[in-house]
């Protein structure tokens, strides 16, 4: 590709706007050519506030342009499936949001088309490219905790999303704790192959109409014999609170911290620090490093580090988790071939 690449973001939500603002101002080596929502004036706003030369709500003209190399695709889950496969059609480079789909079978096609077409395809799981979690990738495959034999996850929202989010959210073992499932496979260098997952509403009473939780614990077994447990909770009010840890053989590493800055109050009262309201605070640094990646991967015709497979799997986990919540019982996976 060319030494600039020409993208477009697809979608100008909260994080569709994050990443858009980013590419505009952050990321080097791109041209952000062109951005599109349904909304065509969220659209002109943004490309007149940072000069980008085309804006519409007209998404398929963006991916057919002859001048656009890459999309990234940050529209709602339920239209992934359906622009993925129009952006292969149309031979461009891909970045999408997770989850891939809320289907399974859907997940699969998309990795099978993929495959079949050769085409990049990015998935955007940003907290690999966290610093904290990434050096501890390194220091795991490196030896430092010994044999990885247990996986510990907390994810707390400071709140619920509002109901018009959830209804096509895909339910909180999808839509949240997939990050965890993810990182999970990441850490451990393994796959999961057995899930059992409980939950409850326990604060915010109309997830029960859509037949959500608001507090969720999933425990997992890994291939090697590892084991593991993951907490996705939205009634954290202090802030937004994500954290890790392996405990391995000879040793344990721990990831993530509550304070946003390197500050702390002390009087009278006692000790305080300031918390991550939210997502786009804590992994700032990600969301630019990740398309970083992915800009630098382009120019040099390297592979997707976060491949459409990674992304299938981690669907498979989080309809799996929902699965044994719903019929109560341990559920296990079965990787179907792609």
């Amino acid at each position: 590709m060319a030494e600039k690449i020409n993208c477009a973001v697809l979608g100008l939500g909260r994080l569709g706007w994050l990443h858009a603002a980013n590419l505009a101002e952050r990321v080097a080596g791109v041209n952000l050519l062109a951005v599109a929502d349904v909304v065509a004036e969220r659209a002109a706003d943004f490309a007149a506030q940072y000069a980008v030369p085309l804006h519409t709500a007209d998404i398929d003209a963006v991916i057919e342009h002859p001048d656009v190399e890459a999309v990234v695709i940050v529209t709602p889950t339920t239209t992934h499936a359906a622009l993925i496969q129009k952006a292969i059609a149309a031979r461009k480079a891909i970045f999408v949001e997770k989850p891939i789909t809320l289907s399974l079978d859907e997940a699969r096609t998309i990795d099978q088309l993929v495959q079949q077409a050769n085409a990049y395809c990015q998935v955007g799981f940003m907290r690999r490219y966290d610093p904290a979690y990434y050096a501890a990738a390194e220091k795991i495959r490196r030896g430092d905790i010994g044999k990885p034999l247990y996986f510990k996850a907390v994810s707390r929202d400071p709140q619920c999303p509002p109901e018009a989010y959830i209804r096509d959210s895909g339910r909180l073992f999808l839509d949240m704790s997939i990050h965890d499932f993810d990182i999970a496979r990441f850490l451990m260098a393994d796959e999961v192959v057995e899930v059992t997952a409980m939950g409850a509403v326990v604060k915010n009473a109309f997830l029960q109409t859509y037949a959500d939780v608001d507090q969720a614990l999933t425990f997992v077994r890994f291939a090697n014999g590892a084991t593991g447990d993951i907490e996705g909770s939205r009634n954290a009010g202090y802030g937004y609170d994500i954290r890790a840890e392996v405990v391995g053989t000879e040793g344990t590493i721990q990831v993530g911290a509550l304070s946003q800055h390197a500050l702390h109050i002390f009087n009278k009262r006692g000790a305080t620090h300031d918390i991550f309201p939210g997502f786009i605070e804590r992994f700032a640094s990600a969301y630019v490093l990740e398309l970083e990646d992915f800009i630098a991967r382009l120019q040099r015709g390297d592979a997707s580090p976060v491949t459409t497979d990674d992304g299938y799997k981690a669907v498979a986990i989080a309809l799996a988790a929902t699965r044994s919540f719903d019929e109560q019982r341990a559920v296990k996976l079965d990787y179907q071939p792609v």
